[in-house]
């Protein structure tokens, strides 16, 4: 039996999955952890972003809280990868050295085209996503994946998220129209310039990350079910998706705070977080979201879980 820990250290969140892995292949989930760190806040706009000591902080106590749990932990392996903050930062060596040095882990940083690619695993081995456009919203960054016949036709990440856009365009409490209008316009020559996002007309959009599944919860606990958090394979249709973006953005950050299932901690930072998708909804003229609950993490266990499988048939043959 094998410990599998999968430590995802974005711009907003950390987050790590523990599974535990039998000889056979099969596998239970033990452990899912999450922080929410903004290892982004206040990174310059400039081309040389550096990482702020606070954040930075942040970071080594919750990667420190994470050691707590899978030093314990007989026969592991750990996978940590950081996403677009690290990936940017000027001052990322020093980052990834001082990691090293108080809590004792190796992290890779992992190019946007992994990252997306990794998603894709992660959704395409738990959803029926045999033709869709997969869209994960992080902190700092946007990854997008044209899915068909079930397989990655394209993929990009764009240098957008939650943080960066509430930043860059003052999103963060009251939003006036003109700051709203500037960040959809932003948002739309982006996509524009993606070529192949158009052979996406009309296929249904599949979202993950924390933004993306927060508009699923607001929806969830609207509707009184069960679990509001167990978002994965949830759909909703275009109606619902824009009413619940009017609602939130009619709300300063006190407001938005306040609304069932919006975490107080990303009040500040959802309507930057929700804008991608509901402009790509509009930009492929799609009519409905289906969630996700997996993506990175899980793409690099199911990577990991194929790897142990081609080892498994090397030897038995």
């Amino acid at each position: 039996m094998e410990n599998f820990a999968v430590i995802d250290l974005g711009s907003n969140s950390c987050r790590m999955t523990i599974t535990q892995i039998q000889p056979d292949g099969s596998y239970t989930v033990t452990h899912r952890l999450k922080e929410m760190v903004r290892l982004s806040e206040n990174e310059d706009e400039s081309e040389m972003p550096t990482l702020q000591p606070a954040a930075i902080d942040r970071t080594i106590a919750a990667l420190q809280s994470f050691k707590a749990v899978y030093e314990k932990l007989p026969n592991l392996t750990i996978k940590a990868v950081a996403t677009a903050a690290t990936r940017k930062a000027t001052n990322q060596k020093k980052f990834l050295k001082r990691v090293k040095l108080e809590v004792g882990l190796t992290i890779d940083v992992i190019p946007g085209t992994s990252e997306a690619y990794y998603d894709y695993l992660g959704v395409v081995n738990t959803l029926p996503t045999t033709n869709c456009v997969m869209m994960d919203t992080g902190g700092g960054s946007c990854e997008l994946v044209l899915i068909v016949n079930g397989q990655a036709k394209h993929l990009i990440s764009l240098p957008i998220g939650a943080v960066s856009l509430s930043e860059k365009f003052n999103l963060n409490d009251q939003i006036p129209a003109s700051a709203l209008f500037d960040t959809m316009t932003f948002v739309d020559k982006l996509f524009n310039s993606v070529w192949w996002l158009r052979n996406g007309l009309n296929l249904p959009l599949v979202c993950l990350g924390g933004s993306n599944r927060t508009l699923a919860k607001i929806n969830r606990r609207k509707s009184n079910l069960l679990n509001f958090e167990d978002i994965h394979g949830y759909r909703l249709r275009d109606e619902a998706i824009y009413r619940t973006f009017k609602e939130v953005l009619s709300q300063d950050a006190a407001g938005r705070a306040k609304i069932p299932g919006l975490a107080k901690d990303r009040a500040d930072i959802i309507v930057g977080g929700m804008i991608p998708a509901i402009m790509l909804m509009r930009f492929l003229d799609s009519d409905r979201i289906i969630f996700s609950q997996n993506g990175l993490r899980e793409g690099i266990l199911f990577e990991h879980l194929t790897e142990l499988a081609e080892q498994n048939n090397k030897v038995t043959e």
